[in-house]
């Protein structure tokens, strides 16, 4: 791999926030959920996945933990699981089908799975549930600054567009088709005279 800092396009004397602010701004420009049917779509993945690899290196370095282990330094636990590795890495690369599908594998639904099933909510667009998942997380172990971290941003405002009553095991409460059905009923009741 290249000097990750300049993947990142930044000094080795970056402070912590430039890091991550460098790291954000580029995972905004070369998402690729951005180039979704996109001739650039295999480069803008390429792209992201090196992003993610130097972003990882720096803050491996810097001892303050990466994407692939909870909590960093100062996690109660030390390293993140094989399967939540993988499920970590589907999350970083926009492909949530798939780190779902491997959360449903995942042996057991211990803090780390819903942390993570947390993070796949919260991709989706279900706060309420994203903010569930972390405080269980948090509650499982609470000495894990990464769970605390994702609980206090979700606290801090996280939750303004909420799916309310949104459980994403089971087949209850609002959904897309609950929206279409709203806007038929105000389609009929604007004709009706």
């Amino acid at each position: 791999m290249n000097d990750p800092y300049s993947v990142l396009g930044i000094s080795s004397s970056a402070s912590d926030d430039d890091v991550k602010k460098a790291y954000r701004e580029l995972a905004r420009k070369y998402h690729p959920d951005n180039y979704h049917d996109n001739p650039l779509s295999d480069l803008a993945q390429e792209k992201m996945k090196q992003i993610n690899e130097a972003y990882n290196t720096i803050t491996r370095m810097r001892g303050e933990g990466d994407a692939f282990r909870p909590g960093g330094r100062s996690s109660s636990s030390s390293k993140s699981s094989p399967e939540g590795s993988k499920i970590r890495s589907a999350i970083n690369m926009g492909d949530i089908r798939r780190a779902e599908e491997l959360l449903l594998s995942f042996p057991a639904k211990n803090a780390e799975w819903n942390f993570l099933m947390g993070s796949v909510c919260y991709r989706k667009g279900w706060l309420n549930d994203a903010m569930h998942y972390y405080q269980t997380a948090v509650d499982m172990e609470p000495g894990n600054q990464e769970y605390r971290q994702a609980l206090n941003l979700m606290n801090q405002g996280g939750g303004v567009y909420r799916s309310y009553g949104r459980d994403p095991m089971s087949n209850q409460g609002c959904d897309s088709c609950d929206i279409c059905a709203a806007m038929l009923c105000m389609n009929m009741c604007c004709r009706c005279r």
